[in-house]
């Protein structure tokens, strides 16, 4: 019954995604995912230990503030060129943070000295969202938007699922027993071939003399989505909660959905700003 309703409510949230991706005008989409990102901020808060309500709202007020400041100052809103200085300095620092949230996640609970603190979380979850907001926008309103949005996405859900179903079948060796005892590492390798097999079918369509440049942006994207999903299993355990929420039925909340995209998003665009690779037949 619990997977028959985790497949109902992502097939609807997919078709959902797919429709105003496919329908919306690029700035409304970025709109779309922007207030997307503004509810995991609500999620967020209440990881960090803001259960409050007025603190939760005025994490998201700050949050909000923040990430229009950003989007305007880095003008995401527009047909944004792919050499971008800017963006590129926060796309970096974003992917320093993540080779720092590995290194936390890999000690836990031992690491949980550094962050465990409220506020601190709370930090955490600006660098987590927020670089994922600019890059998701950014990508959006490249001349292939739409297709490198829908890429991104479909990277994110191979890695996941190809992890799922290898760790049921083949699932012996834990991959982070103190964060996340479901996952293995057979279901990670499992995940880390279908992007692999992702790319050569992307790549026959495409143009198959870039497939080294395709795989070189599906692998760190596919590997880096797996930590965003440790790193939210982290938060939620030393928090002693389940769950960032109930709001998508068999799920949990936005978060839940979401956490391999906000890893995967910001090293994605990194990844397609220095190649340069367009979709071409």
């Amino acid at each position: 019954m619990m997977l028959k309703k985790r497949i109902m409510t992502a097939l609807c949230i997919f078709s959902a995604f797919l429709l105003c991706l496919l329908l919306l005008p690029a700035v409304w989409f970025s709109v779309i995912i922007e207030l997307t990102l503004l509810v995991a901020a609500w999620e967020w808060a209440n990881l960090s230990g803001f259960q409050h309500y007025r603190q939760r709202v005025a994490y998201c007020i700050f949050f909000a503030l923040l990430l229009a400041l950003l989007t305007f100052y880095l003008d995401l809103l527009v047909g944004t060129q792919l050499n971008h200085p800017k963006l590129l300095s926060i796309l970096l620092l974003s992917g320093t943070w993540w080779a720092i949230a590995l290194l936390w996640v890999q000690n836990y609970p031992a690491s949980s000295v550094l962050w465990g603190n409220r506020w601190v979380r709370g930090a955490i979850g600006f660098l987590v969202l927020i670089p994922s907001a600019l890059a998701l926008v950014f990508l959006n309103n490249q001349p292939q938007g739409t297709w490198l949005i829908l890429f991104v996405v479909i990277v994110v859900a191979t890695a996941d699922t190809g992890a799922y179903f290898s760790g049921k079948a083949f699932g012996r060796h834990k991959l982070a027993k103190e964060v996340s005892p479901g996952k293995s590492w057979e279901g990670f390798w499992g995940g880390l071939m279908s992007c692999v097999l992702l790319t050569v079918v992307v790549a026959l369509v495409t143009d198959f003399a870039s497939w080294p440049t395709l795989l070189a942006i599906v692998l760190p994207t596919a590997l880096v989505s797996v930590l965003g999903d440790l790193l939210e299993s982290m938060i939620k355990r030393h928090r002693g909660i389940k769950d960032s929420g109930k709001i998508l039925p068999g799920h949990g909340g936005v978060l839940d959905r979401i956490d391999g995209l906000t890893a995967a998003a910001p090293v994605f665009a990194l990844a397609i700003i220095i190649s340069d690779w367009q979709f071409t037949q």
